[in-house]
């Protein structure tokens, strides 16, 4: 058996992921920024306002996962990913420079487009460049670097800003280090991976399977015997040549809309969106309306969300060092049926109003659930299901269902939190989860083991 180059496929994998590892960052480091930049824009007393700034970069992100399948198949995965890196950079710059709203807002939809190319681009790439029996570990680097860039925001926003008195008026906000600089220099801590990303991807090879698919045979079996020798690139540069092939004749649209594609597009959506719909992005991004409904003041919260995105970044190696043994569809199906009764427990100790550690200790638990199970494998599976010919369009709309979902979690968790309360919301996302689980039983193939091409075999056969 030849011997595969797991330094080599590590390397251009990681380079791939900071994609994700600014994703995460760009995500999360607005909420620390919030409090500041509401009181220097004098948007504190305009709801509407305060959900622009917060939800812009999601149009953005809607933005760039709908055009990142057309561009990438037409101009490769490696390009896209080095504009992303563009947009990333040019975004943390322009956001922290801001002296008026207008150009603040555009900013961050700039950097949710890096968001939409990169959430969709990332993934795929590695998947692509990555052998089958081990495409599940190396493809959910992409989450790790995630849950990393979330993580360095939290610490950044929490070490950045300096300690808010209590009963400070907006006014001293306003006036103080916090509100004319700190958030600021939130965003532009970002510029320094973001130019690393960018200048990274320049050594990065094209992806095998794009380079097959426009021609390029000596290329494709160059990279290919650089991740596994020689015998390995003549094995996978057949079966990818026979697929593409076996598909030559097909036009993308139509294909799009066979029966067999609209089964592997309804799967691939609806597992997107599920990831957001199952909830708990509502505690990254609500974090201060969540534990301030378990009692807890302004200091404690901070600390608790660096313990949360601490918890986030462990349990992500669960996922890795599982996904591969256990297998995608159990993961799946751990994750759904985990967090589903973990809120059943969240809604009743919010009902009885119960308060401190408990609840911060269901929140640790449903993260971590999360995180060893929907957040990353979710990746893996979009990465994988889709046919190579329409790889990038079909995860496309995937991961637009993904973002069109974020945005709407986002935009309604104040709306239901103050419809229901914070019982009847979590009750609310355990029922999703619960509807999430019963798909995911019914619907999901297993893929782990398998090559993408025998992939698409079974499910459009």
């Amino acid at each position: 058996m030849q011997k595969l180059n797991t330094k080599y496929i590590f390397t251009i994998s990681m380079v791939s992921a900071m994609g994700g590892l600014l994703f995460g960052y760009d995500w999360v480091v607005i909420g620390g920024a919030k409090p500041f930049y509401e009181q220097f824009f004098h948007i504190s007393q305009s709801p509407f306002l305060q959900g622009w700034a917060m939800s812009s970069a999601l149009l953005g992100c809607l933005i760039g996962a709908l055009t990142s399948g057309a561009f990438s198949d037409r101009l490769g995965r490696k390009k896209l990913l080095i504009f992303s890196a563009f947009l990333f950079t040019l975004s943390a710059i322009g956001t922290g420079a801001a002296n008026n709203f207008t150009p603040f807002i555009i900013y961050r939809i700039l950097g949710g487009v890096g968001i939409g190319l990169a959430s969709n681009l990332s993934p795929m790439y590695i998947a692509e460049v990555s052998p089958a029996a081990m495409r599940g570990k190396f493809v959910s680097l992409n989450q790790l670097t995630i849950v990393i860039g979330i993580l360095g925001a939290q610490i950044a926003n929490w070490q950045i800003a300096q300690p808010v008195p209590e009963g400070a008026t907006a006014a001293e906000i306003l006036a103080s280090w916090n509100g004319q600089m700190a958030w600021r220099w939130m965003f532009w801590a970002e510029t320094l991976p973001a130019g690393a990303f960018f200048l990274l991807m320049f050594i990065v090879p094209e992806s095998p399977r794009w380079l097959a698919k426009n021609g390029n045979e000596n290329k494709v079996l160059s990279i290919l015997a650089k991740i596994g020798g020689e015998e390995y690139a003549q094995k996978e540069y057949k079966s990818i040549h026979e697929n593409l092939v076996h598909d030559a004749g097909r036009v993308n649209l139509k294909f799009l809309n066979s029966p067999g594609m609209r089964k592997i597009l309804l799967i691939g959506i609806v597992i997107a969106a599920f990831q957001q719909w199952c909830g708990i992005n509502v505690i990254f991004n609500y974090a201060q309306e969540v534990f301030a409904a378990a009692g807890y003041g302004v200091s404690d919260t901070l600390f608790n969300i660096v313990v949360t995105g601490s918890v986030n970044l462990v349990f992500t190696f669960v996922a890795i060092y599982t996904v591969d043994k256990l297998g995608r569809r159990m993961l799946m199906i751990i994750g759904a049926a985990g967090l589903a009764g973990i809120y059943a427990l969240m809604g009743a100790g919010y009902y009885f109003h119960v308060t401190g550690w408990p609840l911060l200790l269901l929140v640790v638990l449903g993260i971590a659930c999360y995180a060893m199970s929907l957040a990353p494998v979710t990746w893996v599976v979009l990465s994988e299901i889709f046919p190579n010919r329409i790889r990038g369009a079909a995860m496309s709309f995937a991961t637009a269902a993904l973002w069109i979902a974020s945005f709407l979690l986002t935009y309604t968790f104040p709306l239901l939190n103050s419809a229901f309360g914070a019982s009847g919301t979590f009750w609310l996302y355990g029922l999703i989860c619960a509807a999430g689980l019963l798909f995911i039983f019914k619907r999901l193939p297993e893929t782990k083991g398998k090559s993408l091409e025998e992939i698409e075999e079974e499910i459009l056969n």
